[in-house]
């Protein structure tokens, strides 16, 4: 991403959705942006394995975790398989773990903390709905631009 999202704030104004400043950068890449493919999950991480498996084609996996700070949604094995399979970003409404080689890992990570707890992986959850968290909703399909002051998402590409 090459413009930071404070001036692309600045020049689109109020075609882009604020995200409520809840989040913390865990990636080894700060600034990412992509198309959106949402997930809907409570503790349970098995479609975020799904998702990452598939070819990302430089999107963004939105995780509405529920806000859930009981156990980590994404590891260093989930964030290294996004990387591999061309995800740009994966944003975590709930936990991480592992977030020292996360840190290491070419992708952006944003989530709201850290938790050594494993997420149970029964498959429960929706994939590819509209989600709404820290004050935004977003759907598939959305574009997703974050950076270290924040995260905004806008109904097309800018």
């Amino acid at each position: 991403m090459t413009t930071p999202i404070a001036d692309l704030y600045d020049d689109h104004g109020e075609a882009l959705r604020v995200l409520a400043p809840l989040f913390r950068d865990f990636g080894g890449i700060l600034s990412f942006e992509g198309f959106v493919s949402t997930l809907k999950v409570h503790e349970d991480n098995f479609l975020v394995r799904s998702a990452l498996e598939e070819d990302g084609q430089g999107r963004v996996l939105v995780v509405d975790g529920g806000g859930s700070l009981r156990c980590a949604l994404v590891g260093d094995n989930l964030a290294a398989l996004g990387a591999r399979n061309n995800w740009a970003g994966i944003v975590v409404f709930g936990c991480i773990r592992d977030s020292v080689p996360i840190s290491e890992i070419k992708i952006g990570v944003k989530a709201l903390a850290t938790n050594p707890r494993k997420s149970v992986k029964k498959g429960a959850g929706d994939r590819d709905i509209s989600v709404r968290f820290a004050d935004v909703e977003i759907s598939p399909g959305d574009y997703l631009y974050a950076d270290p002051d924040g995260v905004v998402v806008a109904k097309n590409k800018l």
